[in-house]
């Protein structure tokens, strides 16, 4: 089923049947129609999806009209940073609740104004995950004002998969396959910082995650492909400030992922730091029982803090 829009105080707010959703702002990332990009091997090119698909524990799938949804600061803290999310999910689904709304919830604790991704996934493949993730930090920059946020202190947040979404807006927000020739092309898409949660960063084989490398790619992929989207190719000497967290645990993405970015970022010069931490599975958002990992919040507080993003400051 379609859910009804109600336009109220500019934005528009989504009804859905999970209550979490249906009291924060819900913006479309394409008014003007959802570009046609698809992957040639991928379902959309074959006709409509049909209805998105919202399964227990928050996981959205089968999305084919993208949002930002709005989370705001507490309101006796906000800070001007803002922080557009994006949930893990291989590409495949979206992990809303647990790479979501938990984030933004401890964001809002912090002072800042969150906005979580729907972006296309396995249905489209690339190049729409790209278009969603560069359209969205091009709509919150463009409406910062709008928003009550600095438009300088706009960063990312990705897990899993959405941290290789995340991660290509730091290196690919410039690329053509990110533009529909849209006005707002024109704004700047590159974010200030980034925080990466246990990212895919390589497509390469022993070290990625298969499956988020297929439903990207698909399987007719070309090894040029394959080495575009290992994005430590893609770091330069402009790609964003940028934190990592990720567990020697983790038996789905490999720690490497990091490792690799790490290393690309210092070679690049790019300030950075790396917090590799022994305990705690993939996808263990914020929870207490993992040992010094647990306090990975504190580590990104303070990281945040350092870099005066929580500090106050003037839209």
């Amino acid at each position: 089923m379609k859910f009804p829009l109600i336009l109220m105080s500019s934005f528009l707010l989504a009804s859905v049947a999970d209550a979490a959703f249906s009291d924060h702002p819900v913006i479309p990332l394409w008014p003007e129609g959802v570009p046609a990009a698809v992957r040639p091997d991928a379902p959309a090119a074959l006709g409509p999806l049909g209805p998105e698909k919202l399964e227990e524990g928050g996981r959205l799938s089968n999305i084919s009209e993208p949002t930002l949804t709005v989370y705001w600061p507490a309101v006796d803290r906000p800070n001007g940073t803002a922080v557009i999310i994006c949930p893990g999910g291989a590409y495949g689904i979206l992990s809303h609740d647990r790479e979501g709304i938990q984030y933004a919830q401890w964001l809002s604790h912090l002072g800042v104004t969150s906005f979580i991704l729907k972006s296309r996934l396995k249905e489209y493949g690339h190049p729409a995950p790209l278009q969603d993730v560069l359209r969205a930090v091009r709509v919150v920059r463009s409406r910062a004002a709008e928003f009550k946020i600095n438009p300088d202190r706009l960063g990312m947040m990705g897990s899993s998969a959405g941290g290789h979404l995340a991660a290509s807006a730091g290196t690919l927000f410039d690329h053509a396959d990110g533009k529909t020739g849209a006005a707002l092309d024109s704004v700047n898409a590159r974010p200030d910082f980034i925080i990466l949660m246990y990212p895919v960063i390589t497509m390469a084989d022993g070290v990625t995650h298969n499956g988020s490398r297929e439903n990207l790619l698909g399987k007719s992929r070309t090894a040029e492909q394959e080495a575009f989207f290992s994005l430590e190719n893609r770091v330069t000497a402009a790609t964003p400030p940028t934190l990592l967290i990720h567990t020697q645990e983790d038996k789905s993405v490999p720690i490497e992922n990091s490792i690799r970015f790490f290393q690309a970022l210092t070679k690049a010069g790019v300030p950075a730091e790396f917090y590799a931490f022994e305990k705690g599975g993939h996808g263990m958002g914020i929870r207490d029982g993992l040992g010094t990992t647990s306090e990975w919040p504190d580590r990104a507080r303070e990281w945040l803090r350092v870099r005066g993003l929580l500090t106050p400051a003037k839209p």
